[in-house]
């Protein structure tokens, strides 16, 4: 039952946020800024009546949205809606749909970077932190203070009645504590024993950013801190993007400006190709590569992208049919060659949907994990992602420096991604639309 009041909350507070904004437009709109007060004395009444109940419960939330809601219902049909016009009507509805499609996609936003969010700021927590629920978003760590020319971490306890503020100056193996009183000044030098359970430790906000060299220093000392893995991982990624680009361009031109006998029908068995399951052909490239005596090599993971990809292939030649003949008939009356036209023509005119395969084709290769865990097995050919696999299973005990490491491998792909995402979209959108 709790979980549907949760969402039932939640969806209040989605209609009451959505229909505030619609009105407070709606008041801008018709210049009755006398509104504004009201809405957000609407909303100031809803938060009351949920702080008034004293439960902790989806209830509280629930009875505030609906006071809100009624609020809201009640400024509009009493003041506003007697000033509108007809066509402020369509105009309200459009208002009202796009706020409901922009607060659905801010929350499917937010609900996609809290696992995110969650692996830097476990990258930069306390260990003892970690494991706490609900989890703790603020990392923080203990205030350090020197005592007799050593830190010792500041911390509270009860003592004699009152609460006194300590320097931790010892910890014993018995899990107890030997504790300085510093505050207040009545008690200030004197030392106490008391258990571990009976300190609050003072925090304040601290990242803990020695997690990242630490996880560095972990690795073994041949790899040169991990250099070794970024450099297999940027080389598998170069040669991966080189071969798809060229490959794929080449026979997409192909299938879609050139005229041969049997084209349309391998265009549909290579279409057929995308539906087999990479399980399917794992075994079959394995004995292949075993057989080239390609095993614990990077080649098995970039020599394929050098023979093409069914989805790219499609991808590009959907977008070469965008192009004009007229193009490509100029060139030919000027005696340019086919591989002329696809190399001085064509391929300048794709380069949005060629920037959409370099960023997926980089995205892959960087995160290919099964590749590399099939066909290599000396450390120095692993790339970043079996390399954090190892990692995971030597300290898999230590959630910090493993999260730490997990947001050094991710940070490249989502900086590429971030300043990249123009040429992805428009290349994806593109493609297949013919002017």
């Amino acid at each position: 039952m709790t979980p549907f009041l949760w969402l039932t909350a939640v969806l209040l507070l989605y209609a009451a946020a959505g229909s505030a904004i619609v009105l407070i437009a709606a008041a801008v709109r018709t210049r009755f800024i006398a509104l504004l007060p009201l809405i957000l004395i609407g909303a100031a009444a809803g938060i009351a009546v949920s702080s008034a109940l004293k439960s902790h419960s989806p209830v509280n939330l629930i009875a505030g949205a609906i006071i809100y809601a009624v609020a809201l219902a009640g400024i509009y049909f009493v003041l506003l809606r007697p000033r509108l016009k007809w066509q402020d009507f369509k105009q309200d509805r459009e208002n009202l749909r796009q706020t409901s499609l922009h607060l659905i996609l801010l929350s499917g936003s937010v609900i996609f970077m809290v696992p995110f969010a969650w692996l830097v700021v476990t990258s930069l927590k306390e260990e003892e932190e970690m494991s706490k629920f609900p989890p703790v978003w603020i990392p923080r760590q203990q205030v350090k203070v020197m005592v007799d020319g050593r830190e010792a971490g500041l911390a509270t306890i009860h003592y004699e009645g009152q609460t006194v503020k300590v320097a931790v100056v010892e910890e014993k193996d018995t899990g107890e504590r030997r504790v300085r009183i510093l505050e207040p000044a009545s008690l200030q030098g004197r030392e106490v024993t008391v258990s571990r359970s009976e300190i609050n430790k003072i925090k304040r906000f601290a990242p803990v950013w020695e997690n990242y060299p630490n996880a560095l220093k972990f690795l073994p000392p041949e790899t040169y801190s991990g250099l070794l893995f970024l450099v297999n991982t940027l080389k598998l990624c170069a040669l991966t993007i080189l071969g798809t680009l060229l490959s794929s361009s080449l026979v997409a031109f192909s299938f879609a400006r050139l005229r041969w006998p049997g084209r349309d029908m391998l265009f549909v068995v290579l279409l057929a190709t995308m539906m087999l399951p990479g399980a399917v052909t794992m075994m079959p490239l394995f004995l292949i590569f075993r057989w080239l005596g390609w095993v614990d090599t990077l080649r098995p993971l970039w020599v394929p992208a050098f023979f093409g990809s069914a989805f790219n292939i499609f991808l590009l030649r959907q977008f070469f049919l965008t192009i004009p003949n007229d193009l490509e008939d100029a060139a030919k009356i000027d005696g340019c060659s086919f591989i002329g036209i696809y190399w001085r023509i064509m391929l300048p005119l794709i380069k949005p949907a060629l920037a959409a395969i370099t960023i997926m084709t980089f995205m892959g290769a960087w995160n290919n994990f099964m590749g590399p865990l099939i066909y290599v097995s000396s450390p120095e050919n692993m790339p970043l992602a079996y390399a954090l696999q190892l990692f995971q299973t030597a300290r898999g005990g230590e959630p910090g420096l493993l999260m730490a490491a997990s947001t050094m491998m991710m940070l490249p792909v989502l900086v590429i991604f971030f300043f990249t995402q123009r040429y992805f979209i428009q290349g994806v959108t593109l493609t297949g639309i013919k002017g």
